[in-house]
């Protein structure tokens, strides 16, 4: 790290000097003995990383007069090559320490969740795990590779509770089986802002399709705040106690989207879009002897080819040649891929021919390019039958198919043959 830019600072720095003042919370009341320890699960927040929320480790320590927060999900913009090293997938995250009053200050004046859970804790325990956040934060060790759910703020918090009940938290819940998988959790926290949702649904491969286990859902803040609550565990001395002596919720936003408590369906959102989109060009498409009629339904096909395929391409990259392994093995890459992009410049030569032969000819081209993604995507539904194929594709397809059906060979094909057929033929 360079410096003090970590961005909690940031985001925080103008306010820290004045929080105190304008931002007023009840702060719980400290154990008995000297120490204290919290866990502070904050919700979600504005801007994209923050959606699936935040946690952090706050240790009182009465005998020194201070409240230190503990935060693991710290990273900065001015790391070396810190955009290369995002884009392939190597994000140095690190565990940082400030003022605890100061930094959930911050988060309530971002009109965020605050919940407090005291942990029940021997106080020799209670030293170890102070002891082990110090070590957390020296130079040496603060620094870390993040993994969006392997590694992340919240499983280092996980593996503290960990620590401190002696494994009996991973015992409890390492093999015990989770409730969504890992797409459904992350479809809990994206539902609010389709373009996000339908593009991180596209992104990520058939690896987080598999079930999951309550040990790995914990890579969030707001399932480690639910799992610690009800927790029972036999302490040093040999006495079963709760791990969480009392909840405290500090602050709760207004007007925010939450996180739904069960995903919901998604596709038939994006196929009633793609439906209404589809209708529109089949109209141009019924009249696009027309010359304007001709611009219009040239340049959509070269703003689709534009959408999907950066958005192939983004996909492609980070799928074959970077570390975010949770997209490998995407099957929506069978037909939103970077030939997309073949649409851009094939509208534009269509929607402004020299001549009505060539018109015609980049025509034929842009039918025979969505007639493949057609194809595509009917192979790709078809390769769900074997066992090796599970992802669910149904939100990108559901976008993806209507608009490539209407812009086809298909329609010409059926056409063809409701005359050939199914029309009366007249003597």
């Amino acid at each position: 790290m360079k410096g003090p830019h970590i961005l909690s600072f940031l985001l925080f720095l103008l306010l820290v000097r004045v929080l105190p003042l304008s931002a007023e919370y009840q702060w719980p009341e400290p154990d008995n003995d000297d120490l204290t320890i919290r866990v502070s699960v904050m919700g979600p927040g504005d801007e994209l990383y923050f959606w699936w929320g935040h946690i952090a480790l706050i240790i009182e320590d009465r005998s020194a007069r201070g409240k230190k927060l503990y935060d693991y999900g710290l990273f900065s913009f001015e790391n070396d090559n810190f955009f290369v090293n995002f884009a392939f997938g190597r994000l140095l995250y690190s565990c940082g320490v400030s003022r605890a009053e100061n930094n959930i200050a911050g988060y309530i004046l971002s009109n965020r969740d605050v919940t407090f859970y005291t942990l029940d804790l021997p106080w020799e325990t209670k030293e170890k795990v102070r002891q082990f956040a110090e070590e957390n934060v020296q130079p040496e060790n603060r620094n870390y590779w993040y993994h969006h759910f392997r590694d992340n703020c919240a499983t280092r918090i996980r593996d503290i509770i960990d620590l401190a009940t002696e494994g009996q938290f991973s015992e409890a819940f390492l093999n015990a089986p989770g409730r969504f998988t890992l797409r459904e959790q992350v479809q809990r926290h994206t539902w609010f802002n389709p373009f996000m949702d339908w593009f991180l649904n596209y992104a990520m491969g058939q690896d987080i399709d598999v079930p999951t286990t309550v040990w790995q859902e914990m890579f969030l803040p707001s399932e480690i705040g639910a799992r610690i609550t009800d927790f029972r565990y036999i302490d040093t001395r040999g006495r079963e106690r709760n791990l969480v002596k009392a909840v405290d919720v500090i602050n709760a936003s207004e007007n925010r989207p939450l996180p739904l408590d069960t995903p919901r369906k998604q596709w038939p959102r994006e196929l009633l879009f793609s439906l209404c989109i589809a209708a529109f060009l089949g109209l141009l498409m019924a009249y696009r002897e027309k010359a304007g009629v001709r611009v219009a339904l040239g340049l959509s096909q070269s703003l689709l080819g534009i959408v999907f395929g950066i958005a192939g391409t983004i996909a492609f990259f980070m799928s074959f040649f970077t570390n975010h392994d949770y997209t490998y093995h995407n099957m929506n890459l069978i037909f939103i891929n970077p030939l997309l992009l073949a649409a851009v410049p094939l509208g534009v030569l269509y929607a402004f021919p020299r001549d009505i032969f060539r018109g015609r000819f980049w025509g034929f081209l842009l039918k025979a390019l969505w007639s493949y993604v057609v194809i595509a995507a009917v192979f790709s539904m078809v390769l769900r039958i074997l066992p090796r194929f599970w992802q669910q594709t149904q939100v990108s397809l559901a976008l993806v198919l209507p608009l490539a059906m209407v812009l086809s060979f298909a329609p010409d094909c059926i056409l063809r043959f409701k005359r050939q057929y199914l029309w009366r033929r007249h003597p």
